[in-house]
């Protein structure tokens, strides 16, 4: 009973300082954007997206060196349709999310491109070093032609103007939103296992709901401040990143294969960013019809998990 209080009380602290870093993240990486007039979207699809895709870089880059393929690719597949369903779908369902041409045409179409770039890779079930190359090559040149664009802040500034403070905080930011989801998770599966739920019942909702909780406190924080182009940017970024960057250098450590089931999910992410893209699209903004559909599309890929 002591244990089952101990994590209890580490759930707390782990929810804490999701919040609290979150709160941190995104309002010194506004000022710090808004001080080289860099807009929330730039600094949400770079610094934000890949300070809260750590646990994934973590995961997918072990499971790399040790040998397990499919824990690499299915983290990475997995993460990325929990982060455009529960996660971006949430957001909307809490406040409509505005887009931007930028964001649909640019972003948007980048994501679907690298989705079905990657169901092509895998078709032959294998992941070679030159096709991760490809993918980390991909992610290096998607990320210098955000810098080299010149899109000016389209969003209010926070309170206060950026100062030296703001660097700092920004890393404290990170380093809390990820401290507190990898918290969440060993909390969380702890207190499952006193529960009598099994491991693959944790796996599927805690632990990946857990490994996706930095880019949801981050979003959700972004959304309720009304910067919706760093919510976005962050969720986009951090899936772009997982694609290519995460397991781009998984791909170029080892030659990886995967096993014939694993192809349905990627396909599944495939269609999943396509229908992203298009509720972008749609009005110029995700609307909270739409984030309920995303969600629901979410809550159906866990039952198919069960089944």
């Amino acid at each position: 009973m002591i244990q089952f209080s101990l994590n209890l009380l580490l759930l707390v602290v782990s929810i804490g300082l999701l919040w609290k870093g979150a709160e941190w993240l995104v309002e010194s990486a506004a000022r710090i954007g808004r001080r080289f007039n860099i807009s929330d979207l730039t600094i949400g699809l770079t610094v934000v997206a890949f300070g809260t895709s750590a646990p994934e870089f973590a995961v997918t880059i072990s499971a790399a060196i040790a040998e397990k393929s499919n824990i690499s690719v299915g983290n990475v597949v997995g993460s990325n349709i929990f982060n455009l369903g529960f996660i971006l779908g949430g957001c909307a369902l809490f406040s409509p999310l505005k887009t931007t041409r930028t964001v649909v045409y640019r972003d948007g179409l980048v994501l679907v491109v690298t989705a079905l770039l990657l169901v092509v890779l895998l078709y032959d079930y294998r992941l070679s070093r030159w096709e991760g190359l490809l993918l980390f090559a991909g992610l290096i040149a998607y990320v210098t032609s955000l810098f080299l664009s010149k899109n000016p802040p389209t969003e209010d500034l926070p309170s206060g103007k950026a100062s030296w403070k703001d660097v700092p905080l920004l890393f404290i930011g990170i380093v809390s939103v990820v401290g507190g989801g990898h918290l969440l998770v060993e909390s969380a599966s702890q207190i499952a296992k006193f529960f009598g739920l099994s491991d693959w019942l944790i796996a599927v909702t805690i632990v990946a709901a857990g490994t996706s909780a930095p880019e949801f406190a981050t979003s959700l924080m972004a959304a309720a401040k009304g910067r919706h182009g760093m919510s976005l940017g962050n969720l986009v970024g951090s899936d772009l990143f997982n694609l290519m960057g995460v397991l781009g250098l998984a791909g170029i450590i080892r030659n990886m294969s995967i096993s014939g089931e694993s192809l349905s999910s990627v396909v599944g992410l495939a269609l999943m960013c396509l229908i992203t893209a298009i509720f972008m699209r749609t009005g110029w903004v995700v609307s909270r019809r739409e984030g309920g559909i995303l969600v629901s599309i979410g809550i159906a890929r866990w039952i198919i998990d069960f089944l």
